[in-house]
């Protein structure tokens, strides 16, 4: 078996992919012409969006993403050589403070903020 995808169930597919550019200088990679799925290019495994309609079809229900509600148990995480800069970058193109960069006692710098759809991001250097 091998990991192969993370997908977002989002309200605007193309507003998300256009705030990943942005934040985290993440390149779009695929954008159906419905524009109810994208993905970013991320290497081997994919980070993709899929706007609700097309998730609902799947037969199954779910909590939305919703920035007025506590994150679900789960982050995507970026690494940055400079944490304070991306954090900085990420706040500027429309992110939430969540925690600003700190240094963790392991040595490892972390700050975390919440996308435009309320998903936890956690924004750190290398370990």
């Amino acid at each position: 078996m091998k990991f192969s995808y993370t997908l977002i169930y989002v309200e605007d597919v193309e507003a998300s992919m256009l705030f990943y550019e942005l934040a985290f200088d993440l390149k779009p990679g695929f954008l159906h012409e419905s524009k109810q799925y994208g993905e970013m290019i991320t290497g081997q495994t994919k980070l993709g969006f899929v706007q609700h309609q097309t998730a609902e079809s799947h037969g199954f229900k779910y909590n939305k993403l919703t920035s007025k509600e506590l994150p679900p148990g789960i982050e995507l995480g970026f690494i940055s050589e400079d944490v304070n800069k991306a954090f900085t970058k990420a706040i500027n193109a429309g992110a939430t403070s969540v925690s600003l960069p700190q240094e963790k006692p392991w040595g490892q710098t972390v700050s975390y903020v919440r996308d435009l759809n309320g998903l936890l991001i956690e924004i750190c250097s290398e370990i």
